[in-house]
C-alpha cells in the first residue's frame, strides 16, 4: 500500500492515528488539492472530498459550503500566510491535522521555484496547539514521529531522535 515513492512511515502513522479517532465512513473535507493520501483514505472507507487549490489564505468557500463531519490538513498549515482564519471559518466540529515541526537544527523548507511550495510557519508543538485553542478548536489527542533519513552526518543522526511531524484530533469548542 505504501511502496515505491511515498513516504511510508509518516502514511502509515497518519493512516492509524485517522483510523484511532475517526470512524470508517465518516465524510472527510481534506485540505489540500488530490493526493496519494486522500487516495490512502478512500481505499481504506473515508469518503474524501478535496478542496480545488483555491488559495486557502483568501478563500474559505470550500470549508463554507461543505457538509463533512471532519477536516482533515495534513502538511497544509504550514503554507498558508495566516492559516488562523481558515481555522475560524471550519464548519465541521472535528479536526485531524498534521505538520511537519520546526528543527533547531535546520532551516525552515523554502522552494526557490515553485510560490506555492514555501512554509512561511514551522510551528513548535506548543505553538500549533495555541494556534487551534486560539481559533476555537480543543485538542483530544496529538502524537509526534521521527523522520530519519539514510544519509550520513549529524543532521540525519540528529532526525532519528528529533520528532519532525505532528498530528492533533481536535474538536470545535
Amino acid at each position: 500500500m505504501y511502496e515505491g515513492k511515498y513516504p511510508h512511515k509518516r502514511y502509515k502513522l497518519t493512516l492509524d492515528f485517522l483510523k484511532e479517532h475517526v470512524n470508517q465512513g465518516s465524510k472527510i473535507l481534506d485540505l489540500g488539492v488530490k493526493n496519494p493520501f486522500s487516495k490512502i483514505m478512500k481505499e481504506n472507507g473515508y469518503p474524501v472530498q478535496n478542496t480545488e487549490g483555491e488559495d486557502l489564505d483568501e478563500d474559505f468557500s470550500s470549508v463554507l459550503k461543505s457538509d463533512a463531519e471532519i477536516v482533515t490538513a495534513f502538511e497544509i498549515f504550514e503554507h498558508l500566510i495566516a492559516p488562523y482564519n481558515i481555522l475560524k471559518e471550519i464548519k465541521a466540529t472535528k479536526l485531524v491535522a498534521s505538520i511537519p515541526m520546526r528543527l533547531w537544527f535546520a532551516p525552515a523548507y523554502r522552494s526557490k521555484t515553485d510560490k506555492w511550495d514555501r512554509h512561511y510557519h514551522e510551528f513548535e508543538d506548543w505553538q500549533f496547539d495555541w494556534l487551534l485553542e486560539k481559533a476555537g478548536w480543543q485538542i483530544k489527542a496529538r502524537k509526534q514521529w521521527t523522520n530519519p533519513v539514510k544519509k550520513i552526518g549529524i543532521r540525519p543522526i540528529l532526525r532519528w531522535f528529533t520528532p519532525r511531524y505532528y498530528i492533533v484530533y481536535a474538536e470545535r469548542v
